[in-house]
């Protein structure tokens, strides 16, 4: 069963409000959040949106390496393979999968926010 939800920033989040409203909605849902991304910072407003944050160097490991989406699953509370993780570039997606996650290669937002509702069981906007 997938449980959590783990985004990109720079591509994925920065591609218009359906795909905050995305996160909001999961995490509304009982859906634990994460943001992975290599920025050093963020708005708060999109800080508030995530349970856990990584940016940057925190966790010793940078994507695309499998270690940081293992690494963040666990400060999530949850087994990396529960895990939903969105990004856009290909070398990322594969490190997540290489890691156990399900993966939503990010192209543009709508699909985007479909694939996440199907395999988060969220409700359609």
């Amino acid at each position: 069963m997938l449980r959590a939800l783990v985004m990109d920033y720079g591509g994925v989040l920065t591609d218009g409000p359906e795909v905050l409203d995305l996160v909001r909605r999961a995490r509304a849902a009982g859906h634990p959040t994460a943001l992975v991304s290599d920025a050093h910072a963020v708005s708060d407003d999109v800080a508030a949106l995530f349970d856990v944050l990584v940016l940057g160097p925190v966790l010793g490991v940078r994507k695309p390496d499998p270690e940081v989406f293992r690494r963040t699953a666990q400060r999530l509370g949850v087994d990396v393979t529960e895990c939903v993780v969105v990004d856009d570039l290909a070398a990322n997606v594969r490190g997540a999968r290489a890691a156990g996650a399900v993966v939503v290669h990010h192209v543009d937002a709508g699909t985007t926010v479909d694939e996440v509702e199907v395999l988060l069981g969220l409700p359609g906007a």
